[in-house]
C-alpha cells in the first residue's frame, strides 16, 4: 500500500548504523546513500529512507513516527529487536504475540535514536 517512507533524524551516521544493522536482519540490504539521504530498499522497489534535519528547511523537532517492516519468520522478529538493542536502540516492546491484532501478530518494537517507534511484525502461521 506504501510506496515509499522516509524520517528525519538528527544525526544521519548514527541512524544508518542503527538501520542497517536493525533492517538487516529481516534481509534488507544495507542503506545506499542517496541525494539527501540514505535509501534501503529490497527488490522490487520497496524504500525506505532517512534524511538529516536541517536548520532553517526541516529544522522542526523530530517528531514519533511509527514504522512497521514485515519480518519473514519469528526468529527475524528476535533477531531485528536484539540487533536494534544492540545499535543503540531501547526496548519498546519485547517480541511476542499481540493478540489484539490476531492470533499470529508476533512483533518486536524499538525505539530508534530519534524515539521513533520501529516494529518487525510477523503474521504468518506457526
Amino acid at each position: 500500500m506504501i510506496d515509499q517512507c522516509s524520517l528525519h533524524v538528527t544525526d544521519l551516521e548514527r541512524s544508518r548504523s542503527f538501520y542497517d544493522a536493525a533492517l538487516g536482519r529481516l534481509g534488507i540490504p544495507t542503506g545506499r546513500p542517496g541525494r539527501s539521504g540514505v535509501h534501503w530498499a529490497r527488490e522490487g522497489g520497496e524504500a525506505f529512507s532517512i534524511n538529516a534535519v536541517r536548520p532553517g528547511h526541516n529544522g522542526r523537532p523530530v517528531r514519533e513516527a511509527h514504522l512497521a517492516f514485515v519480518a519473514r519468520s519469528r526468529p527475524a522478529v528476535d533477531a531485528f529487536h536484539a540487533a536494534a538493542l544492540r545499535a543503540g536502540g531501547r526496548n519498546d516492546r519485547e517480541p511476542g504475540f499481540r493478540p489484539e491484532y490476531h492470533p499470529n501478530y508476533y512483533a518486536a518494537l524499538v525505539l530508534d535514536p530519534d524515539g521513533h517507534r520501529i516494529e518487525a511484525v510477523c503474521h504468518v502461521p506457526d
